[in-house]
C-alpha cells in the first residue's frame, strides 16, 4: 500500500477520510478552489509519480460542479504522472437516465461514463448503480459494490415482526425479491405511474401487506415524494408503519422534512452522500468505508471482489 494514495473532492470528504482511517492511510493533500469566475482549480500537494492514486467523490448536489471536479482531479493526476487514475464514486449521478425513454433524448449515464474514460481514468469503484447495465456503458474495469449486505445485516439485527419487503416498482422487483428471501418474508410490488420527471402515482399493490410492517426498498431516495405516497398507499390498505431502506440518500428540497413522516419508522441509508447532521433521529445511516477500503485493498494487492459479497448466498 505504499503507493496507494487517496484523495477527496469536495463532495464527500467525511467518507474519504473514513476509508483512509479503515486503511490506515493519511487522506492525500489537494488544493481545490473555485476562481472569481467559477472556474475549479486543483493542485495536488505531494509527489503521486507513478502511484496508484483513489480520488472519491460522489455525483451528489451539486451534481456538474462535482462532476467537472472529477474531471479537473482526473486530469491533474494524469499530468502528475499517476500510474493508475481510480475514480471512487459511491454515488453514480446521472444514472437515471441510462435509456431513451423518450424520442430526441439523452442517455446522460454513457456520456458520464465517456468523459470519466476519455480524462483518463483507469477504473470506477461505485455502489447500486440505479440500472446494472450502465456498468456496460464503460470500457474499463468497473467494481460494481452494494449495500444490500449491510441492510440486511441491521434489519436482522432490529428482529422486526411480520415483515413484508415492499418494490415500489417494478424496477426494484428483483432486488425486494432477493431481500425478502434473505430475511424469510414475503414480498410486495407498487405498480405506479409517473405523469412526470419526480412525479408517481400508485395505482395497484401486487401481494397482502395488511396488518404486516413494510420494508420499503429503494437505490435511492431524492425528493422522498414517491416513498410518502408509497408509505400512505400501504397504510390505507392496513399496513403498520413502515421502515425505509435506500443505499443512496440524495434529499432534494425539503426532502429530510417530508420523510418525517408519521407512519415512518426509519429511514436507513448509508453515508455514500453527505448529508449532515441537521436530520430526524428517524435516520439511520450505514457506514460504506469498510466495503471501500476492503475493495481498495484488494485492487491495489490482488484478490476477487466477489468475496466482498454476501448477498444471495
Amino acid at each position: 500500500m505504499q503507493k496507494v494514495k487517496i484523495f477527496s473532492g469536495t463532495s464527500n470528504e467525511r467518507l474519504a477520510a473514513e476509508v483512509c482511517r479503515e486503511l490506515d492511510l493519511p487522506l492525500g493533500n489537494v488544493a481545490i478552489s473555485r476562481q472569481q469566475s467559477g472556474e475549479i482549480h486543483v493542485s495536488y500537494g505531494e509527489s503521486i509519480r507513478t502511484c496508484d492514486v483513489f480520488i472519491v467523490q460522489s455525483l451528489s448536489h451539486p451534481v456538474n460542479e462535482h462532476l467537472i471536479e472529477t474531471l479537473v482531479m482526473i486530469d491533474a493526476a494524469k499530468r502528475a504522472s499517476a500510474k493508475t487514475i481510480n475514480i471512487v464514486m459511491p454515488y453514480y449521478g446521472y444514472a437515471r437516465q441510462e435509456r431513451k425513454s423518450a424520442p430526441r433524448e439523452p442517455i446522460s449515464a454513457k456520456l458520464v461514463a465517456d468523459v470519466l474514460t476519455t480524462v483518463g481514468a483507469n477504473r470506477i469503484i461505485t455502489v447500486d448503480l440505479h440500472a446494472d447495465p450502465i456498468q456496460g456503458f464503460f470500457d474499463i474495469p468497473v467494481d460494481h459494490l452494494t449495500a444490500l449486505d449491510l441492510i440486511i445485516e441491521y434489519l436482522r439485527e432490529k428482529k422486526i415482526t411480520n415483515p413484508v419487503v415492499v418494490s415500489p416498482d417494478a424496477g426494484r422487483a428483483t432486488t425486494a425479491e432477493k431481500l425478502a428471501g434473505l430475511l424469510d418474508c414475503p414480498f410486495a410490488i407498487m405498480i405506479k405511474n409517473r405523469p412526470a420527471h419526480n412525479q408517481s402515482e400508485i395505482t395497484h399493490i401486487i401481494g397482502d401487506v395488511e396488518n404486516m410492517t413494510p420494508i420499503i426498498i429503494e437505490d435511492l431516495i431524492d425528493t422522498g415524494s414517491t416513498i410518502v405516497n408509497v408509505v400512505e398507499a400501504l397504510k390505507k390498505k392496513g399496513a403498520h408503519d413502515s421502515y425505509i431502506c435506500a443505499t443512496h440518500g440524495l434529499f432534494s428540497a425539503n426532502a429530510l422534512e417530508k420523510l418525517d413522516h408519521p407512519n415512518i419508522r426509519e429511514v436507513v441509508i448509508t453515508d455514500t452522500i453527505d448529508i449532515g447532521e441537521e436530520r430526524s433521529n428517524k435516520f439511520v445511516v450505514l457506514p460504506m468505508s469498510p466495503l471501500l477500503a476492503t475493495a481498495i485493498k484488494i485492487i491495489t494487492e490482488g484478490g476477487s471482489i466477489a468475496t466482498l459479497f454476501k448477498a444471495g448466498t
